[in-house]
């Protein structure tokens, strides 16, 4: 399937918790829009020390590092999701305790250059899966954690929620100039 005509999910194909980052995926190639915001990402995070990573902006936040191993985890987690629910798996599936994850990942022991790598890896998977999903089954759903939601809804959730940890990391990090206004020529 080819990601630009991945259409907007309604609003009840997913939890309401969910709909600020469905916002902020704007329309258009879904599949352009996910490697041009990592492309974004990757560049700004590029400009870092690499002990950066370690950097915590209080006492018991995550690190940069940290964020980086949620957002991969959950890049995994939700493509994975849409995946069991487009090939008809009805089986509910279970939430997740970010917390108890970031704290597995021991996010810390790894170099930022090295998450980075990781996330273009596994961006570059999403991207693939998308764009090979027959357009017919994005309307199928699934239960994850005692919600409904549709496969279309897993990627724009996919989508938005890299985009919410990158304005995270600009906001309370102070990674500043990171790109947040899509207009036509791309990611400025």
């Amino acid at each position: 399937m080819d990601p630009s005509v991945l259409s907007r999910p309604l609003p009840d194909e997913y939890p309401a918790v969910w709909a600020p980052v469905v916002a902020l995926v704007p329309d258009g190639d879904l599949g352009d829009w996910l490697q041009r915001d990592l492309d974004a990402l990757v560049q700004q995070l590029s400009t870092l020390p690499i002990a950066r990573g370690t950097f915590r902006y209080a006492p018991g936040k995550w690190s940069i590092n940290d964020v980086l191993a949620h957002v991969i985890d959950c890049e995994r987690i939700y493509t994975y999701r849409a995946l069991r629910w487009a090939r008809g798996d009805q089986t509910p599936l279970a939430g997740f305790d970010q917390d108890a994850y970031v704290e597995a990942a021991s996010a810390d022991a790894r170099s930022l250059l090295d998450l980075m790598d990781e996330l273009t890896d596994v961006r570059s998977g999403t991207v693939a899966f998308w764009r090979t999903l027959d357009p017919k089954v994005t309307l199928r759903r699934g239960l994850a954690n005692g919600h409904e939601v549709s496969v279309r809804a897993m990627a724009y959730v996919t989508a938005g929620h890299g985009r919410h940890h990158q304005q995270l990391l600009r906001d309370r990090y102070g990674i500043g100039g990171m790109p947040l206004n899509d207009s036509i020529g791309g990611i400025v």
